[in-house]
């Protein structure tokens, strides 16, 4: 592994362990020639993916910068990370095992639209404006209309304290 400080490749593990989830490895690694000390994770992969972009371009997939797009919309959201993280987990568990190595980033899109519905309201509406190029109010209150059986749930569930 090269160093991310020197670009040394002779680095050493100190330490290994497995995430809490169990989905990876994290190694605390030591480069020889800096002194420099980084984490690093090993995920399986089951397969190479290829996204279609709408524009028919095709990237490599990229778990990171899904995460990211994830971590945007829940931006100063009461969600623990380790939650998040489960969530971009069963994700990509999800696109491995379609058994297709090319898949339209309309998929992706939809099942972070799913996986947000589930944890907060608000990063759900946050992502869906992006995801659905929002450009005026009336976008927001179709999908706040959609939201509004979760939202009723929610009443109940006061109702009865």
């Amino acid at each position: 592994m090269r160093c991310p400080y020197c670009g040394n490749e002779d680095t050493q593990v100190k330490d290994s362990r497995p995430t809490e989830d169990n989905t990876a490895i994290r190694r605390r690694r030591f480069c020889t020639a800096c002194g420099g000390r980084f984490t690093t994770f090993e995920r399986v992969q089951l397969r190479e993916l290829t996204i279609i972009k709408t524009s028919g371009r095709r990237v490599p997939f990229d778990r990171d910068k899904l995460m990211r797009s994830v971590q945007v919309a829940m931006r100063k959201r009461p969600v623990e990370q380790e939650r998040i993280e489960r969530m971009v987990s069963g994700i990509v568990r999800r696109l491995e095992s379609m058994g297709e190595s090319e898949i339209p980033s309309n998929v992706i899109g939809k099942l972070v639209m799913e996986g947000l519905s589930s944890l907060d309201a608000v990063a759900y509406v946050r992502f869906a404006s992006v995801y659905r190029n929002f450009r005026e109010a009336k976008d927001f209150e179709d999908i706040l209309g959609e939201l509004k059986p979760i939202g009723s749930l929610r009443d109940e569930d006061d109702d009865d304290r």
